[in-house]
């Protein structure tokens, strides 16, 4: 199957899912943090899928690649925020576990992407 929208995208689809799952996980965190550690791991989920859409939909290898770059920086700022919330005990060291799995697909997927739009 060719991919015809940013939705296609493996890379996409789960960083959708695992923006998703940011969102769950950060509804239990306390209260306090809803405009603290839970707003900023929500923005930061939302914004790796963002940007794998709006540079999916660049024309320029130079613009898709920037905009992969960007959601690679999101994965890795969101690995961060993440194992801070666990050391926080805001989070349950399993629940951290499969999200910290699930980024490390998401990165896996945006590298491959952005490799394969140098090669277009």
């Amino acid at each position: 199957m060719a991919v015809q929208k940013f939705t296609d995208l493996n890379a996409w689809q789960e960083s959708h899912n695992l923006a998703l799952n940011i969102y769950r996980i950060t509804d239990l965190f306390p209260k306090k943090e809803t405009f603290g550690l839970s707003s900023q791991m929500q923005r930061c989920a939302v914004s790796v899928s963002s940007n794998i859409a709006e540079g999916f939909n660049r024309f320029s290898k130079k613009e898709k690649a920037q905009f992969y770059s960007i959601a690679l920086g999101s994965v890795s700022e969101l690995q961060s925020q993440l194992l801070l919330a666990k050391d926080l005990n805001y989070a349950s060291q399993e629940d951290c576990n499969q999200l910290l799995g699930d980024i490390e697909t998401v990165r896996k997927l945006i590298t491959g992407l952005s490799k394969s739009s140098k090669h277009q």
